[in-house]
């Protein structure tokens, strides 16, 4: 599976718009090299085979060559960051 990049996503599909599965971030406001990890969503064609995680590990492998921290406010990048060592490097700390 290959992902590509949009402006502030990673998705797997033809365009950001017209995604199979994306990941979407933002910066945090006042907080220098922080981006908000705010939405996941994988259709259904492609539910239960993984690609939610692998979208997080996508994310995480940008923040670490991009040098920025990830705060996940959605509901499954945070469970899945919060609940795994290997991301503990860029997850943000308050």
């Amino acid at each position: 599976m290959e992902f590509k990049y949009g402006d502030k996503c990673i998705y797997y599909g033809d365009s950001p718009e017209e995604f199979k599965a994306i990941i979407d971030y933002k910066p945090v406001e006042g907080k220098e090299n922080v981006m908000d990890c705010y939405h996941t969503e994988v259709k259904k064609e492609l539910g239960g085979q993984g690609v939610a995680g692998k979208l997080v590990d996508e994310l995480a492998e940008r923040a670490r060559k991009e040098n920025f921290k990830v705060l996940p406010t959605c509901s499954y990048a945070k469970a899945k960051m919060e609940k795994d060592e290997k991301y503990k490097d860029v997850l943000y700390q308050e």
